[in-house]
């Protein structure tokens, strides 16, 4: 939505800008069978776009207050109801006070029936439209988020590690490392064809790059891929021996806690 929502755009306010004259003339569409173009129409016409700006904005401010206070996340069930709410109620009371305070200084007579019976129900039509307008540009934000981080992730990945072996610098990539492990002070990286490469980093940092469906922590000393896996045998109290392909840098099996296993269950079966 706009920069107070989501940190990255305003581009419902072009939006709207450009749409609420346009929902203004459908309005009129549906409203009077047979419309007299002249100055009193025209005068009507911008007014009700203003009305309808404004009451775009309150719904806007309102929107951006809930998404600071109430955000979608964990109950977005609670949230959009509460949204609808507020804004529906709160649209409606500035198009009712603005048309009668409008009605009254420039006419005589009281605001028509019509007004209540057919104005304010295509009003709260729109609201609802605006509000699920919102709502998409919500998810749609989310999801387009979600595609950004996963592009970075998939780049990260096809880069793996920079490592060092003398005075050069080279790539491992993440589909040839077996797995990483500490040796002392230091992570040590072990590839595929048994090269032991050693990191600048912490295991702890190291397992923040790595691609999960690929990689699992076994243990505090230990992390593998998936491919040097072969399985797993239950343990004494819930807990769980990781079965390791054959190698001379890890053990045959490597003891995990009962807090992790099911995690690790659920990774490895997925």
């Amino acid at each position: 939505m706009s920069k107070n929502k989501t940190g990255n755009t305003k581009r419902d306010i072009t939006f709207f800008i450009i749409a609420i004259p346009i929902i203004n003339a459908f309005n009129y569409y549906l409203t009077y069978r047979k419309i007299s173009f002249g100055i009193h129409t025209l005068v009507t016409y911008l007014i009700d776009t203003a009305l309808g700006y404004a009451a775009w904005w309150l719904i806007r401010v309102i929107i951006v207050y809930l998404d600071r206070k109430l955000p979608y996340f964990p109950n977005p069930i609670k949230r959009i109801i509460i949204q609808l709410v507020l804004t529906t109620v709160a649209a409606l009371s500035i198009i009712i006070i603005a048309t009668e305070s409008i009605n009254a200084a420039l006419k005589d007579t009281p605001v028509p029936v019509s007004f209540y019976r057919v104005d304010i129900f295509i009003f709260m039509i729109w609201s609802i439209v605006i509000n699920g307008i919102y709502v998409g540009l919500h998810y749609y934000e989310q999801y387009a988020a979600s595609e950004n981080l996963r592009r970075q992730e998939k780049q990260v990945r096809q880069e793996g590690f920079i490592v060092k072996k003398g005075k050069q610098h080279f790539n491992v990539g993440f589909d040839e490392i077996a797995g990483i492990y500490i040796e002392g002070d230091y992570a040590m990286l072990v590839t595929i064809d048994g090269k032991k490469h050693v990191l600048d980093e912490s295991l702890d940092a190291v397992e923040k790059q790595l691609p999960r469906e690929l990689f699992f922590r076994l243990s505090r000393k230990y992390i593998m891929n998936r491919n040097m896996i072969t399985g797993f045998e239950k343990a004494e109290h819930s807990k769980l021996n990781i079965l390791l392909a054959g190698s001379p840098h890890f053990p045959q099996s490597i003891p995990m806690s009962r807090l992790k296993a099911p995690a690790f269950k659920a990774w490895f079966q997925a």
